[in-house]
C-alpha cells in the first residue's frame, strides 16, 4: 500500500488470464438494466447493449507489454485515444469498429 498514491486514478478488477476473443481482441459487454423493486424483485434487461473492444490484439501480458493498456483495456475512455481505434458509422452494420452492439457479440457467439 505505500506505493499507492490516493490521488492517482486506478482501474481495479480481476484479470482474465485466457479471456474469451472476438478477432484477437478483448471486449467487455455492458448491458443496461433498471432496477424497478426489491421485494418483489423486478429487473428489466434493455434488449440492446454495447460491447467495448480493445485496440490492440490481446497478448497475455509480459513485462514488455504490461503498460499496453490499449491492449489489456476495453474502456472506450481510453481506447479513443489509440491511432488504431474504428468509430463504427454505419446504422446497417455492427460488425464494424471498436464499439460494437451486443447483438453482434450475440451473433458472434
Amino acid at each position: 500500500m505505500d506505493d499507492v498514491n490516493p490521488y492517482d486514478h486506478y482501474v481495479i478488477q480481476r484479470y482474465l488470464h485466457k479471456p474469451l476473443l472476438i478477432e484477437g481482441l478483448k471486449f467487455d459487454l455492458r448491458i443496461y438494466v433498471f432496477l424497478c423493486g426489491l421485494d418483489p424483485l423486478r429487473i428489466y434487461m434493455y434488449k440492446e447493449g454495447l460491447s467495448r473492444f480493445a485496440t490492440e490484439n490481446y497478448v497475455p501480458p509480459n513485462n514488455n507489454n504490461l503498460d499496453n493498456l490499449f491492449m489489456h483495456l476495453t474502456n472506450y475512455a481510453i481506447n479513443k485515444n489509440s491511432s488504431k481505434f474504428i468509430f463504427n458509422k454505419s446504422d446497417e452494420n455492427d460488425s464494424i469498429g471498436h464499439k460494437r452492439s451486443l447483438t453482434f457479440v450475440f451473433r458472434h457467439l
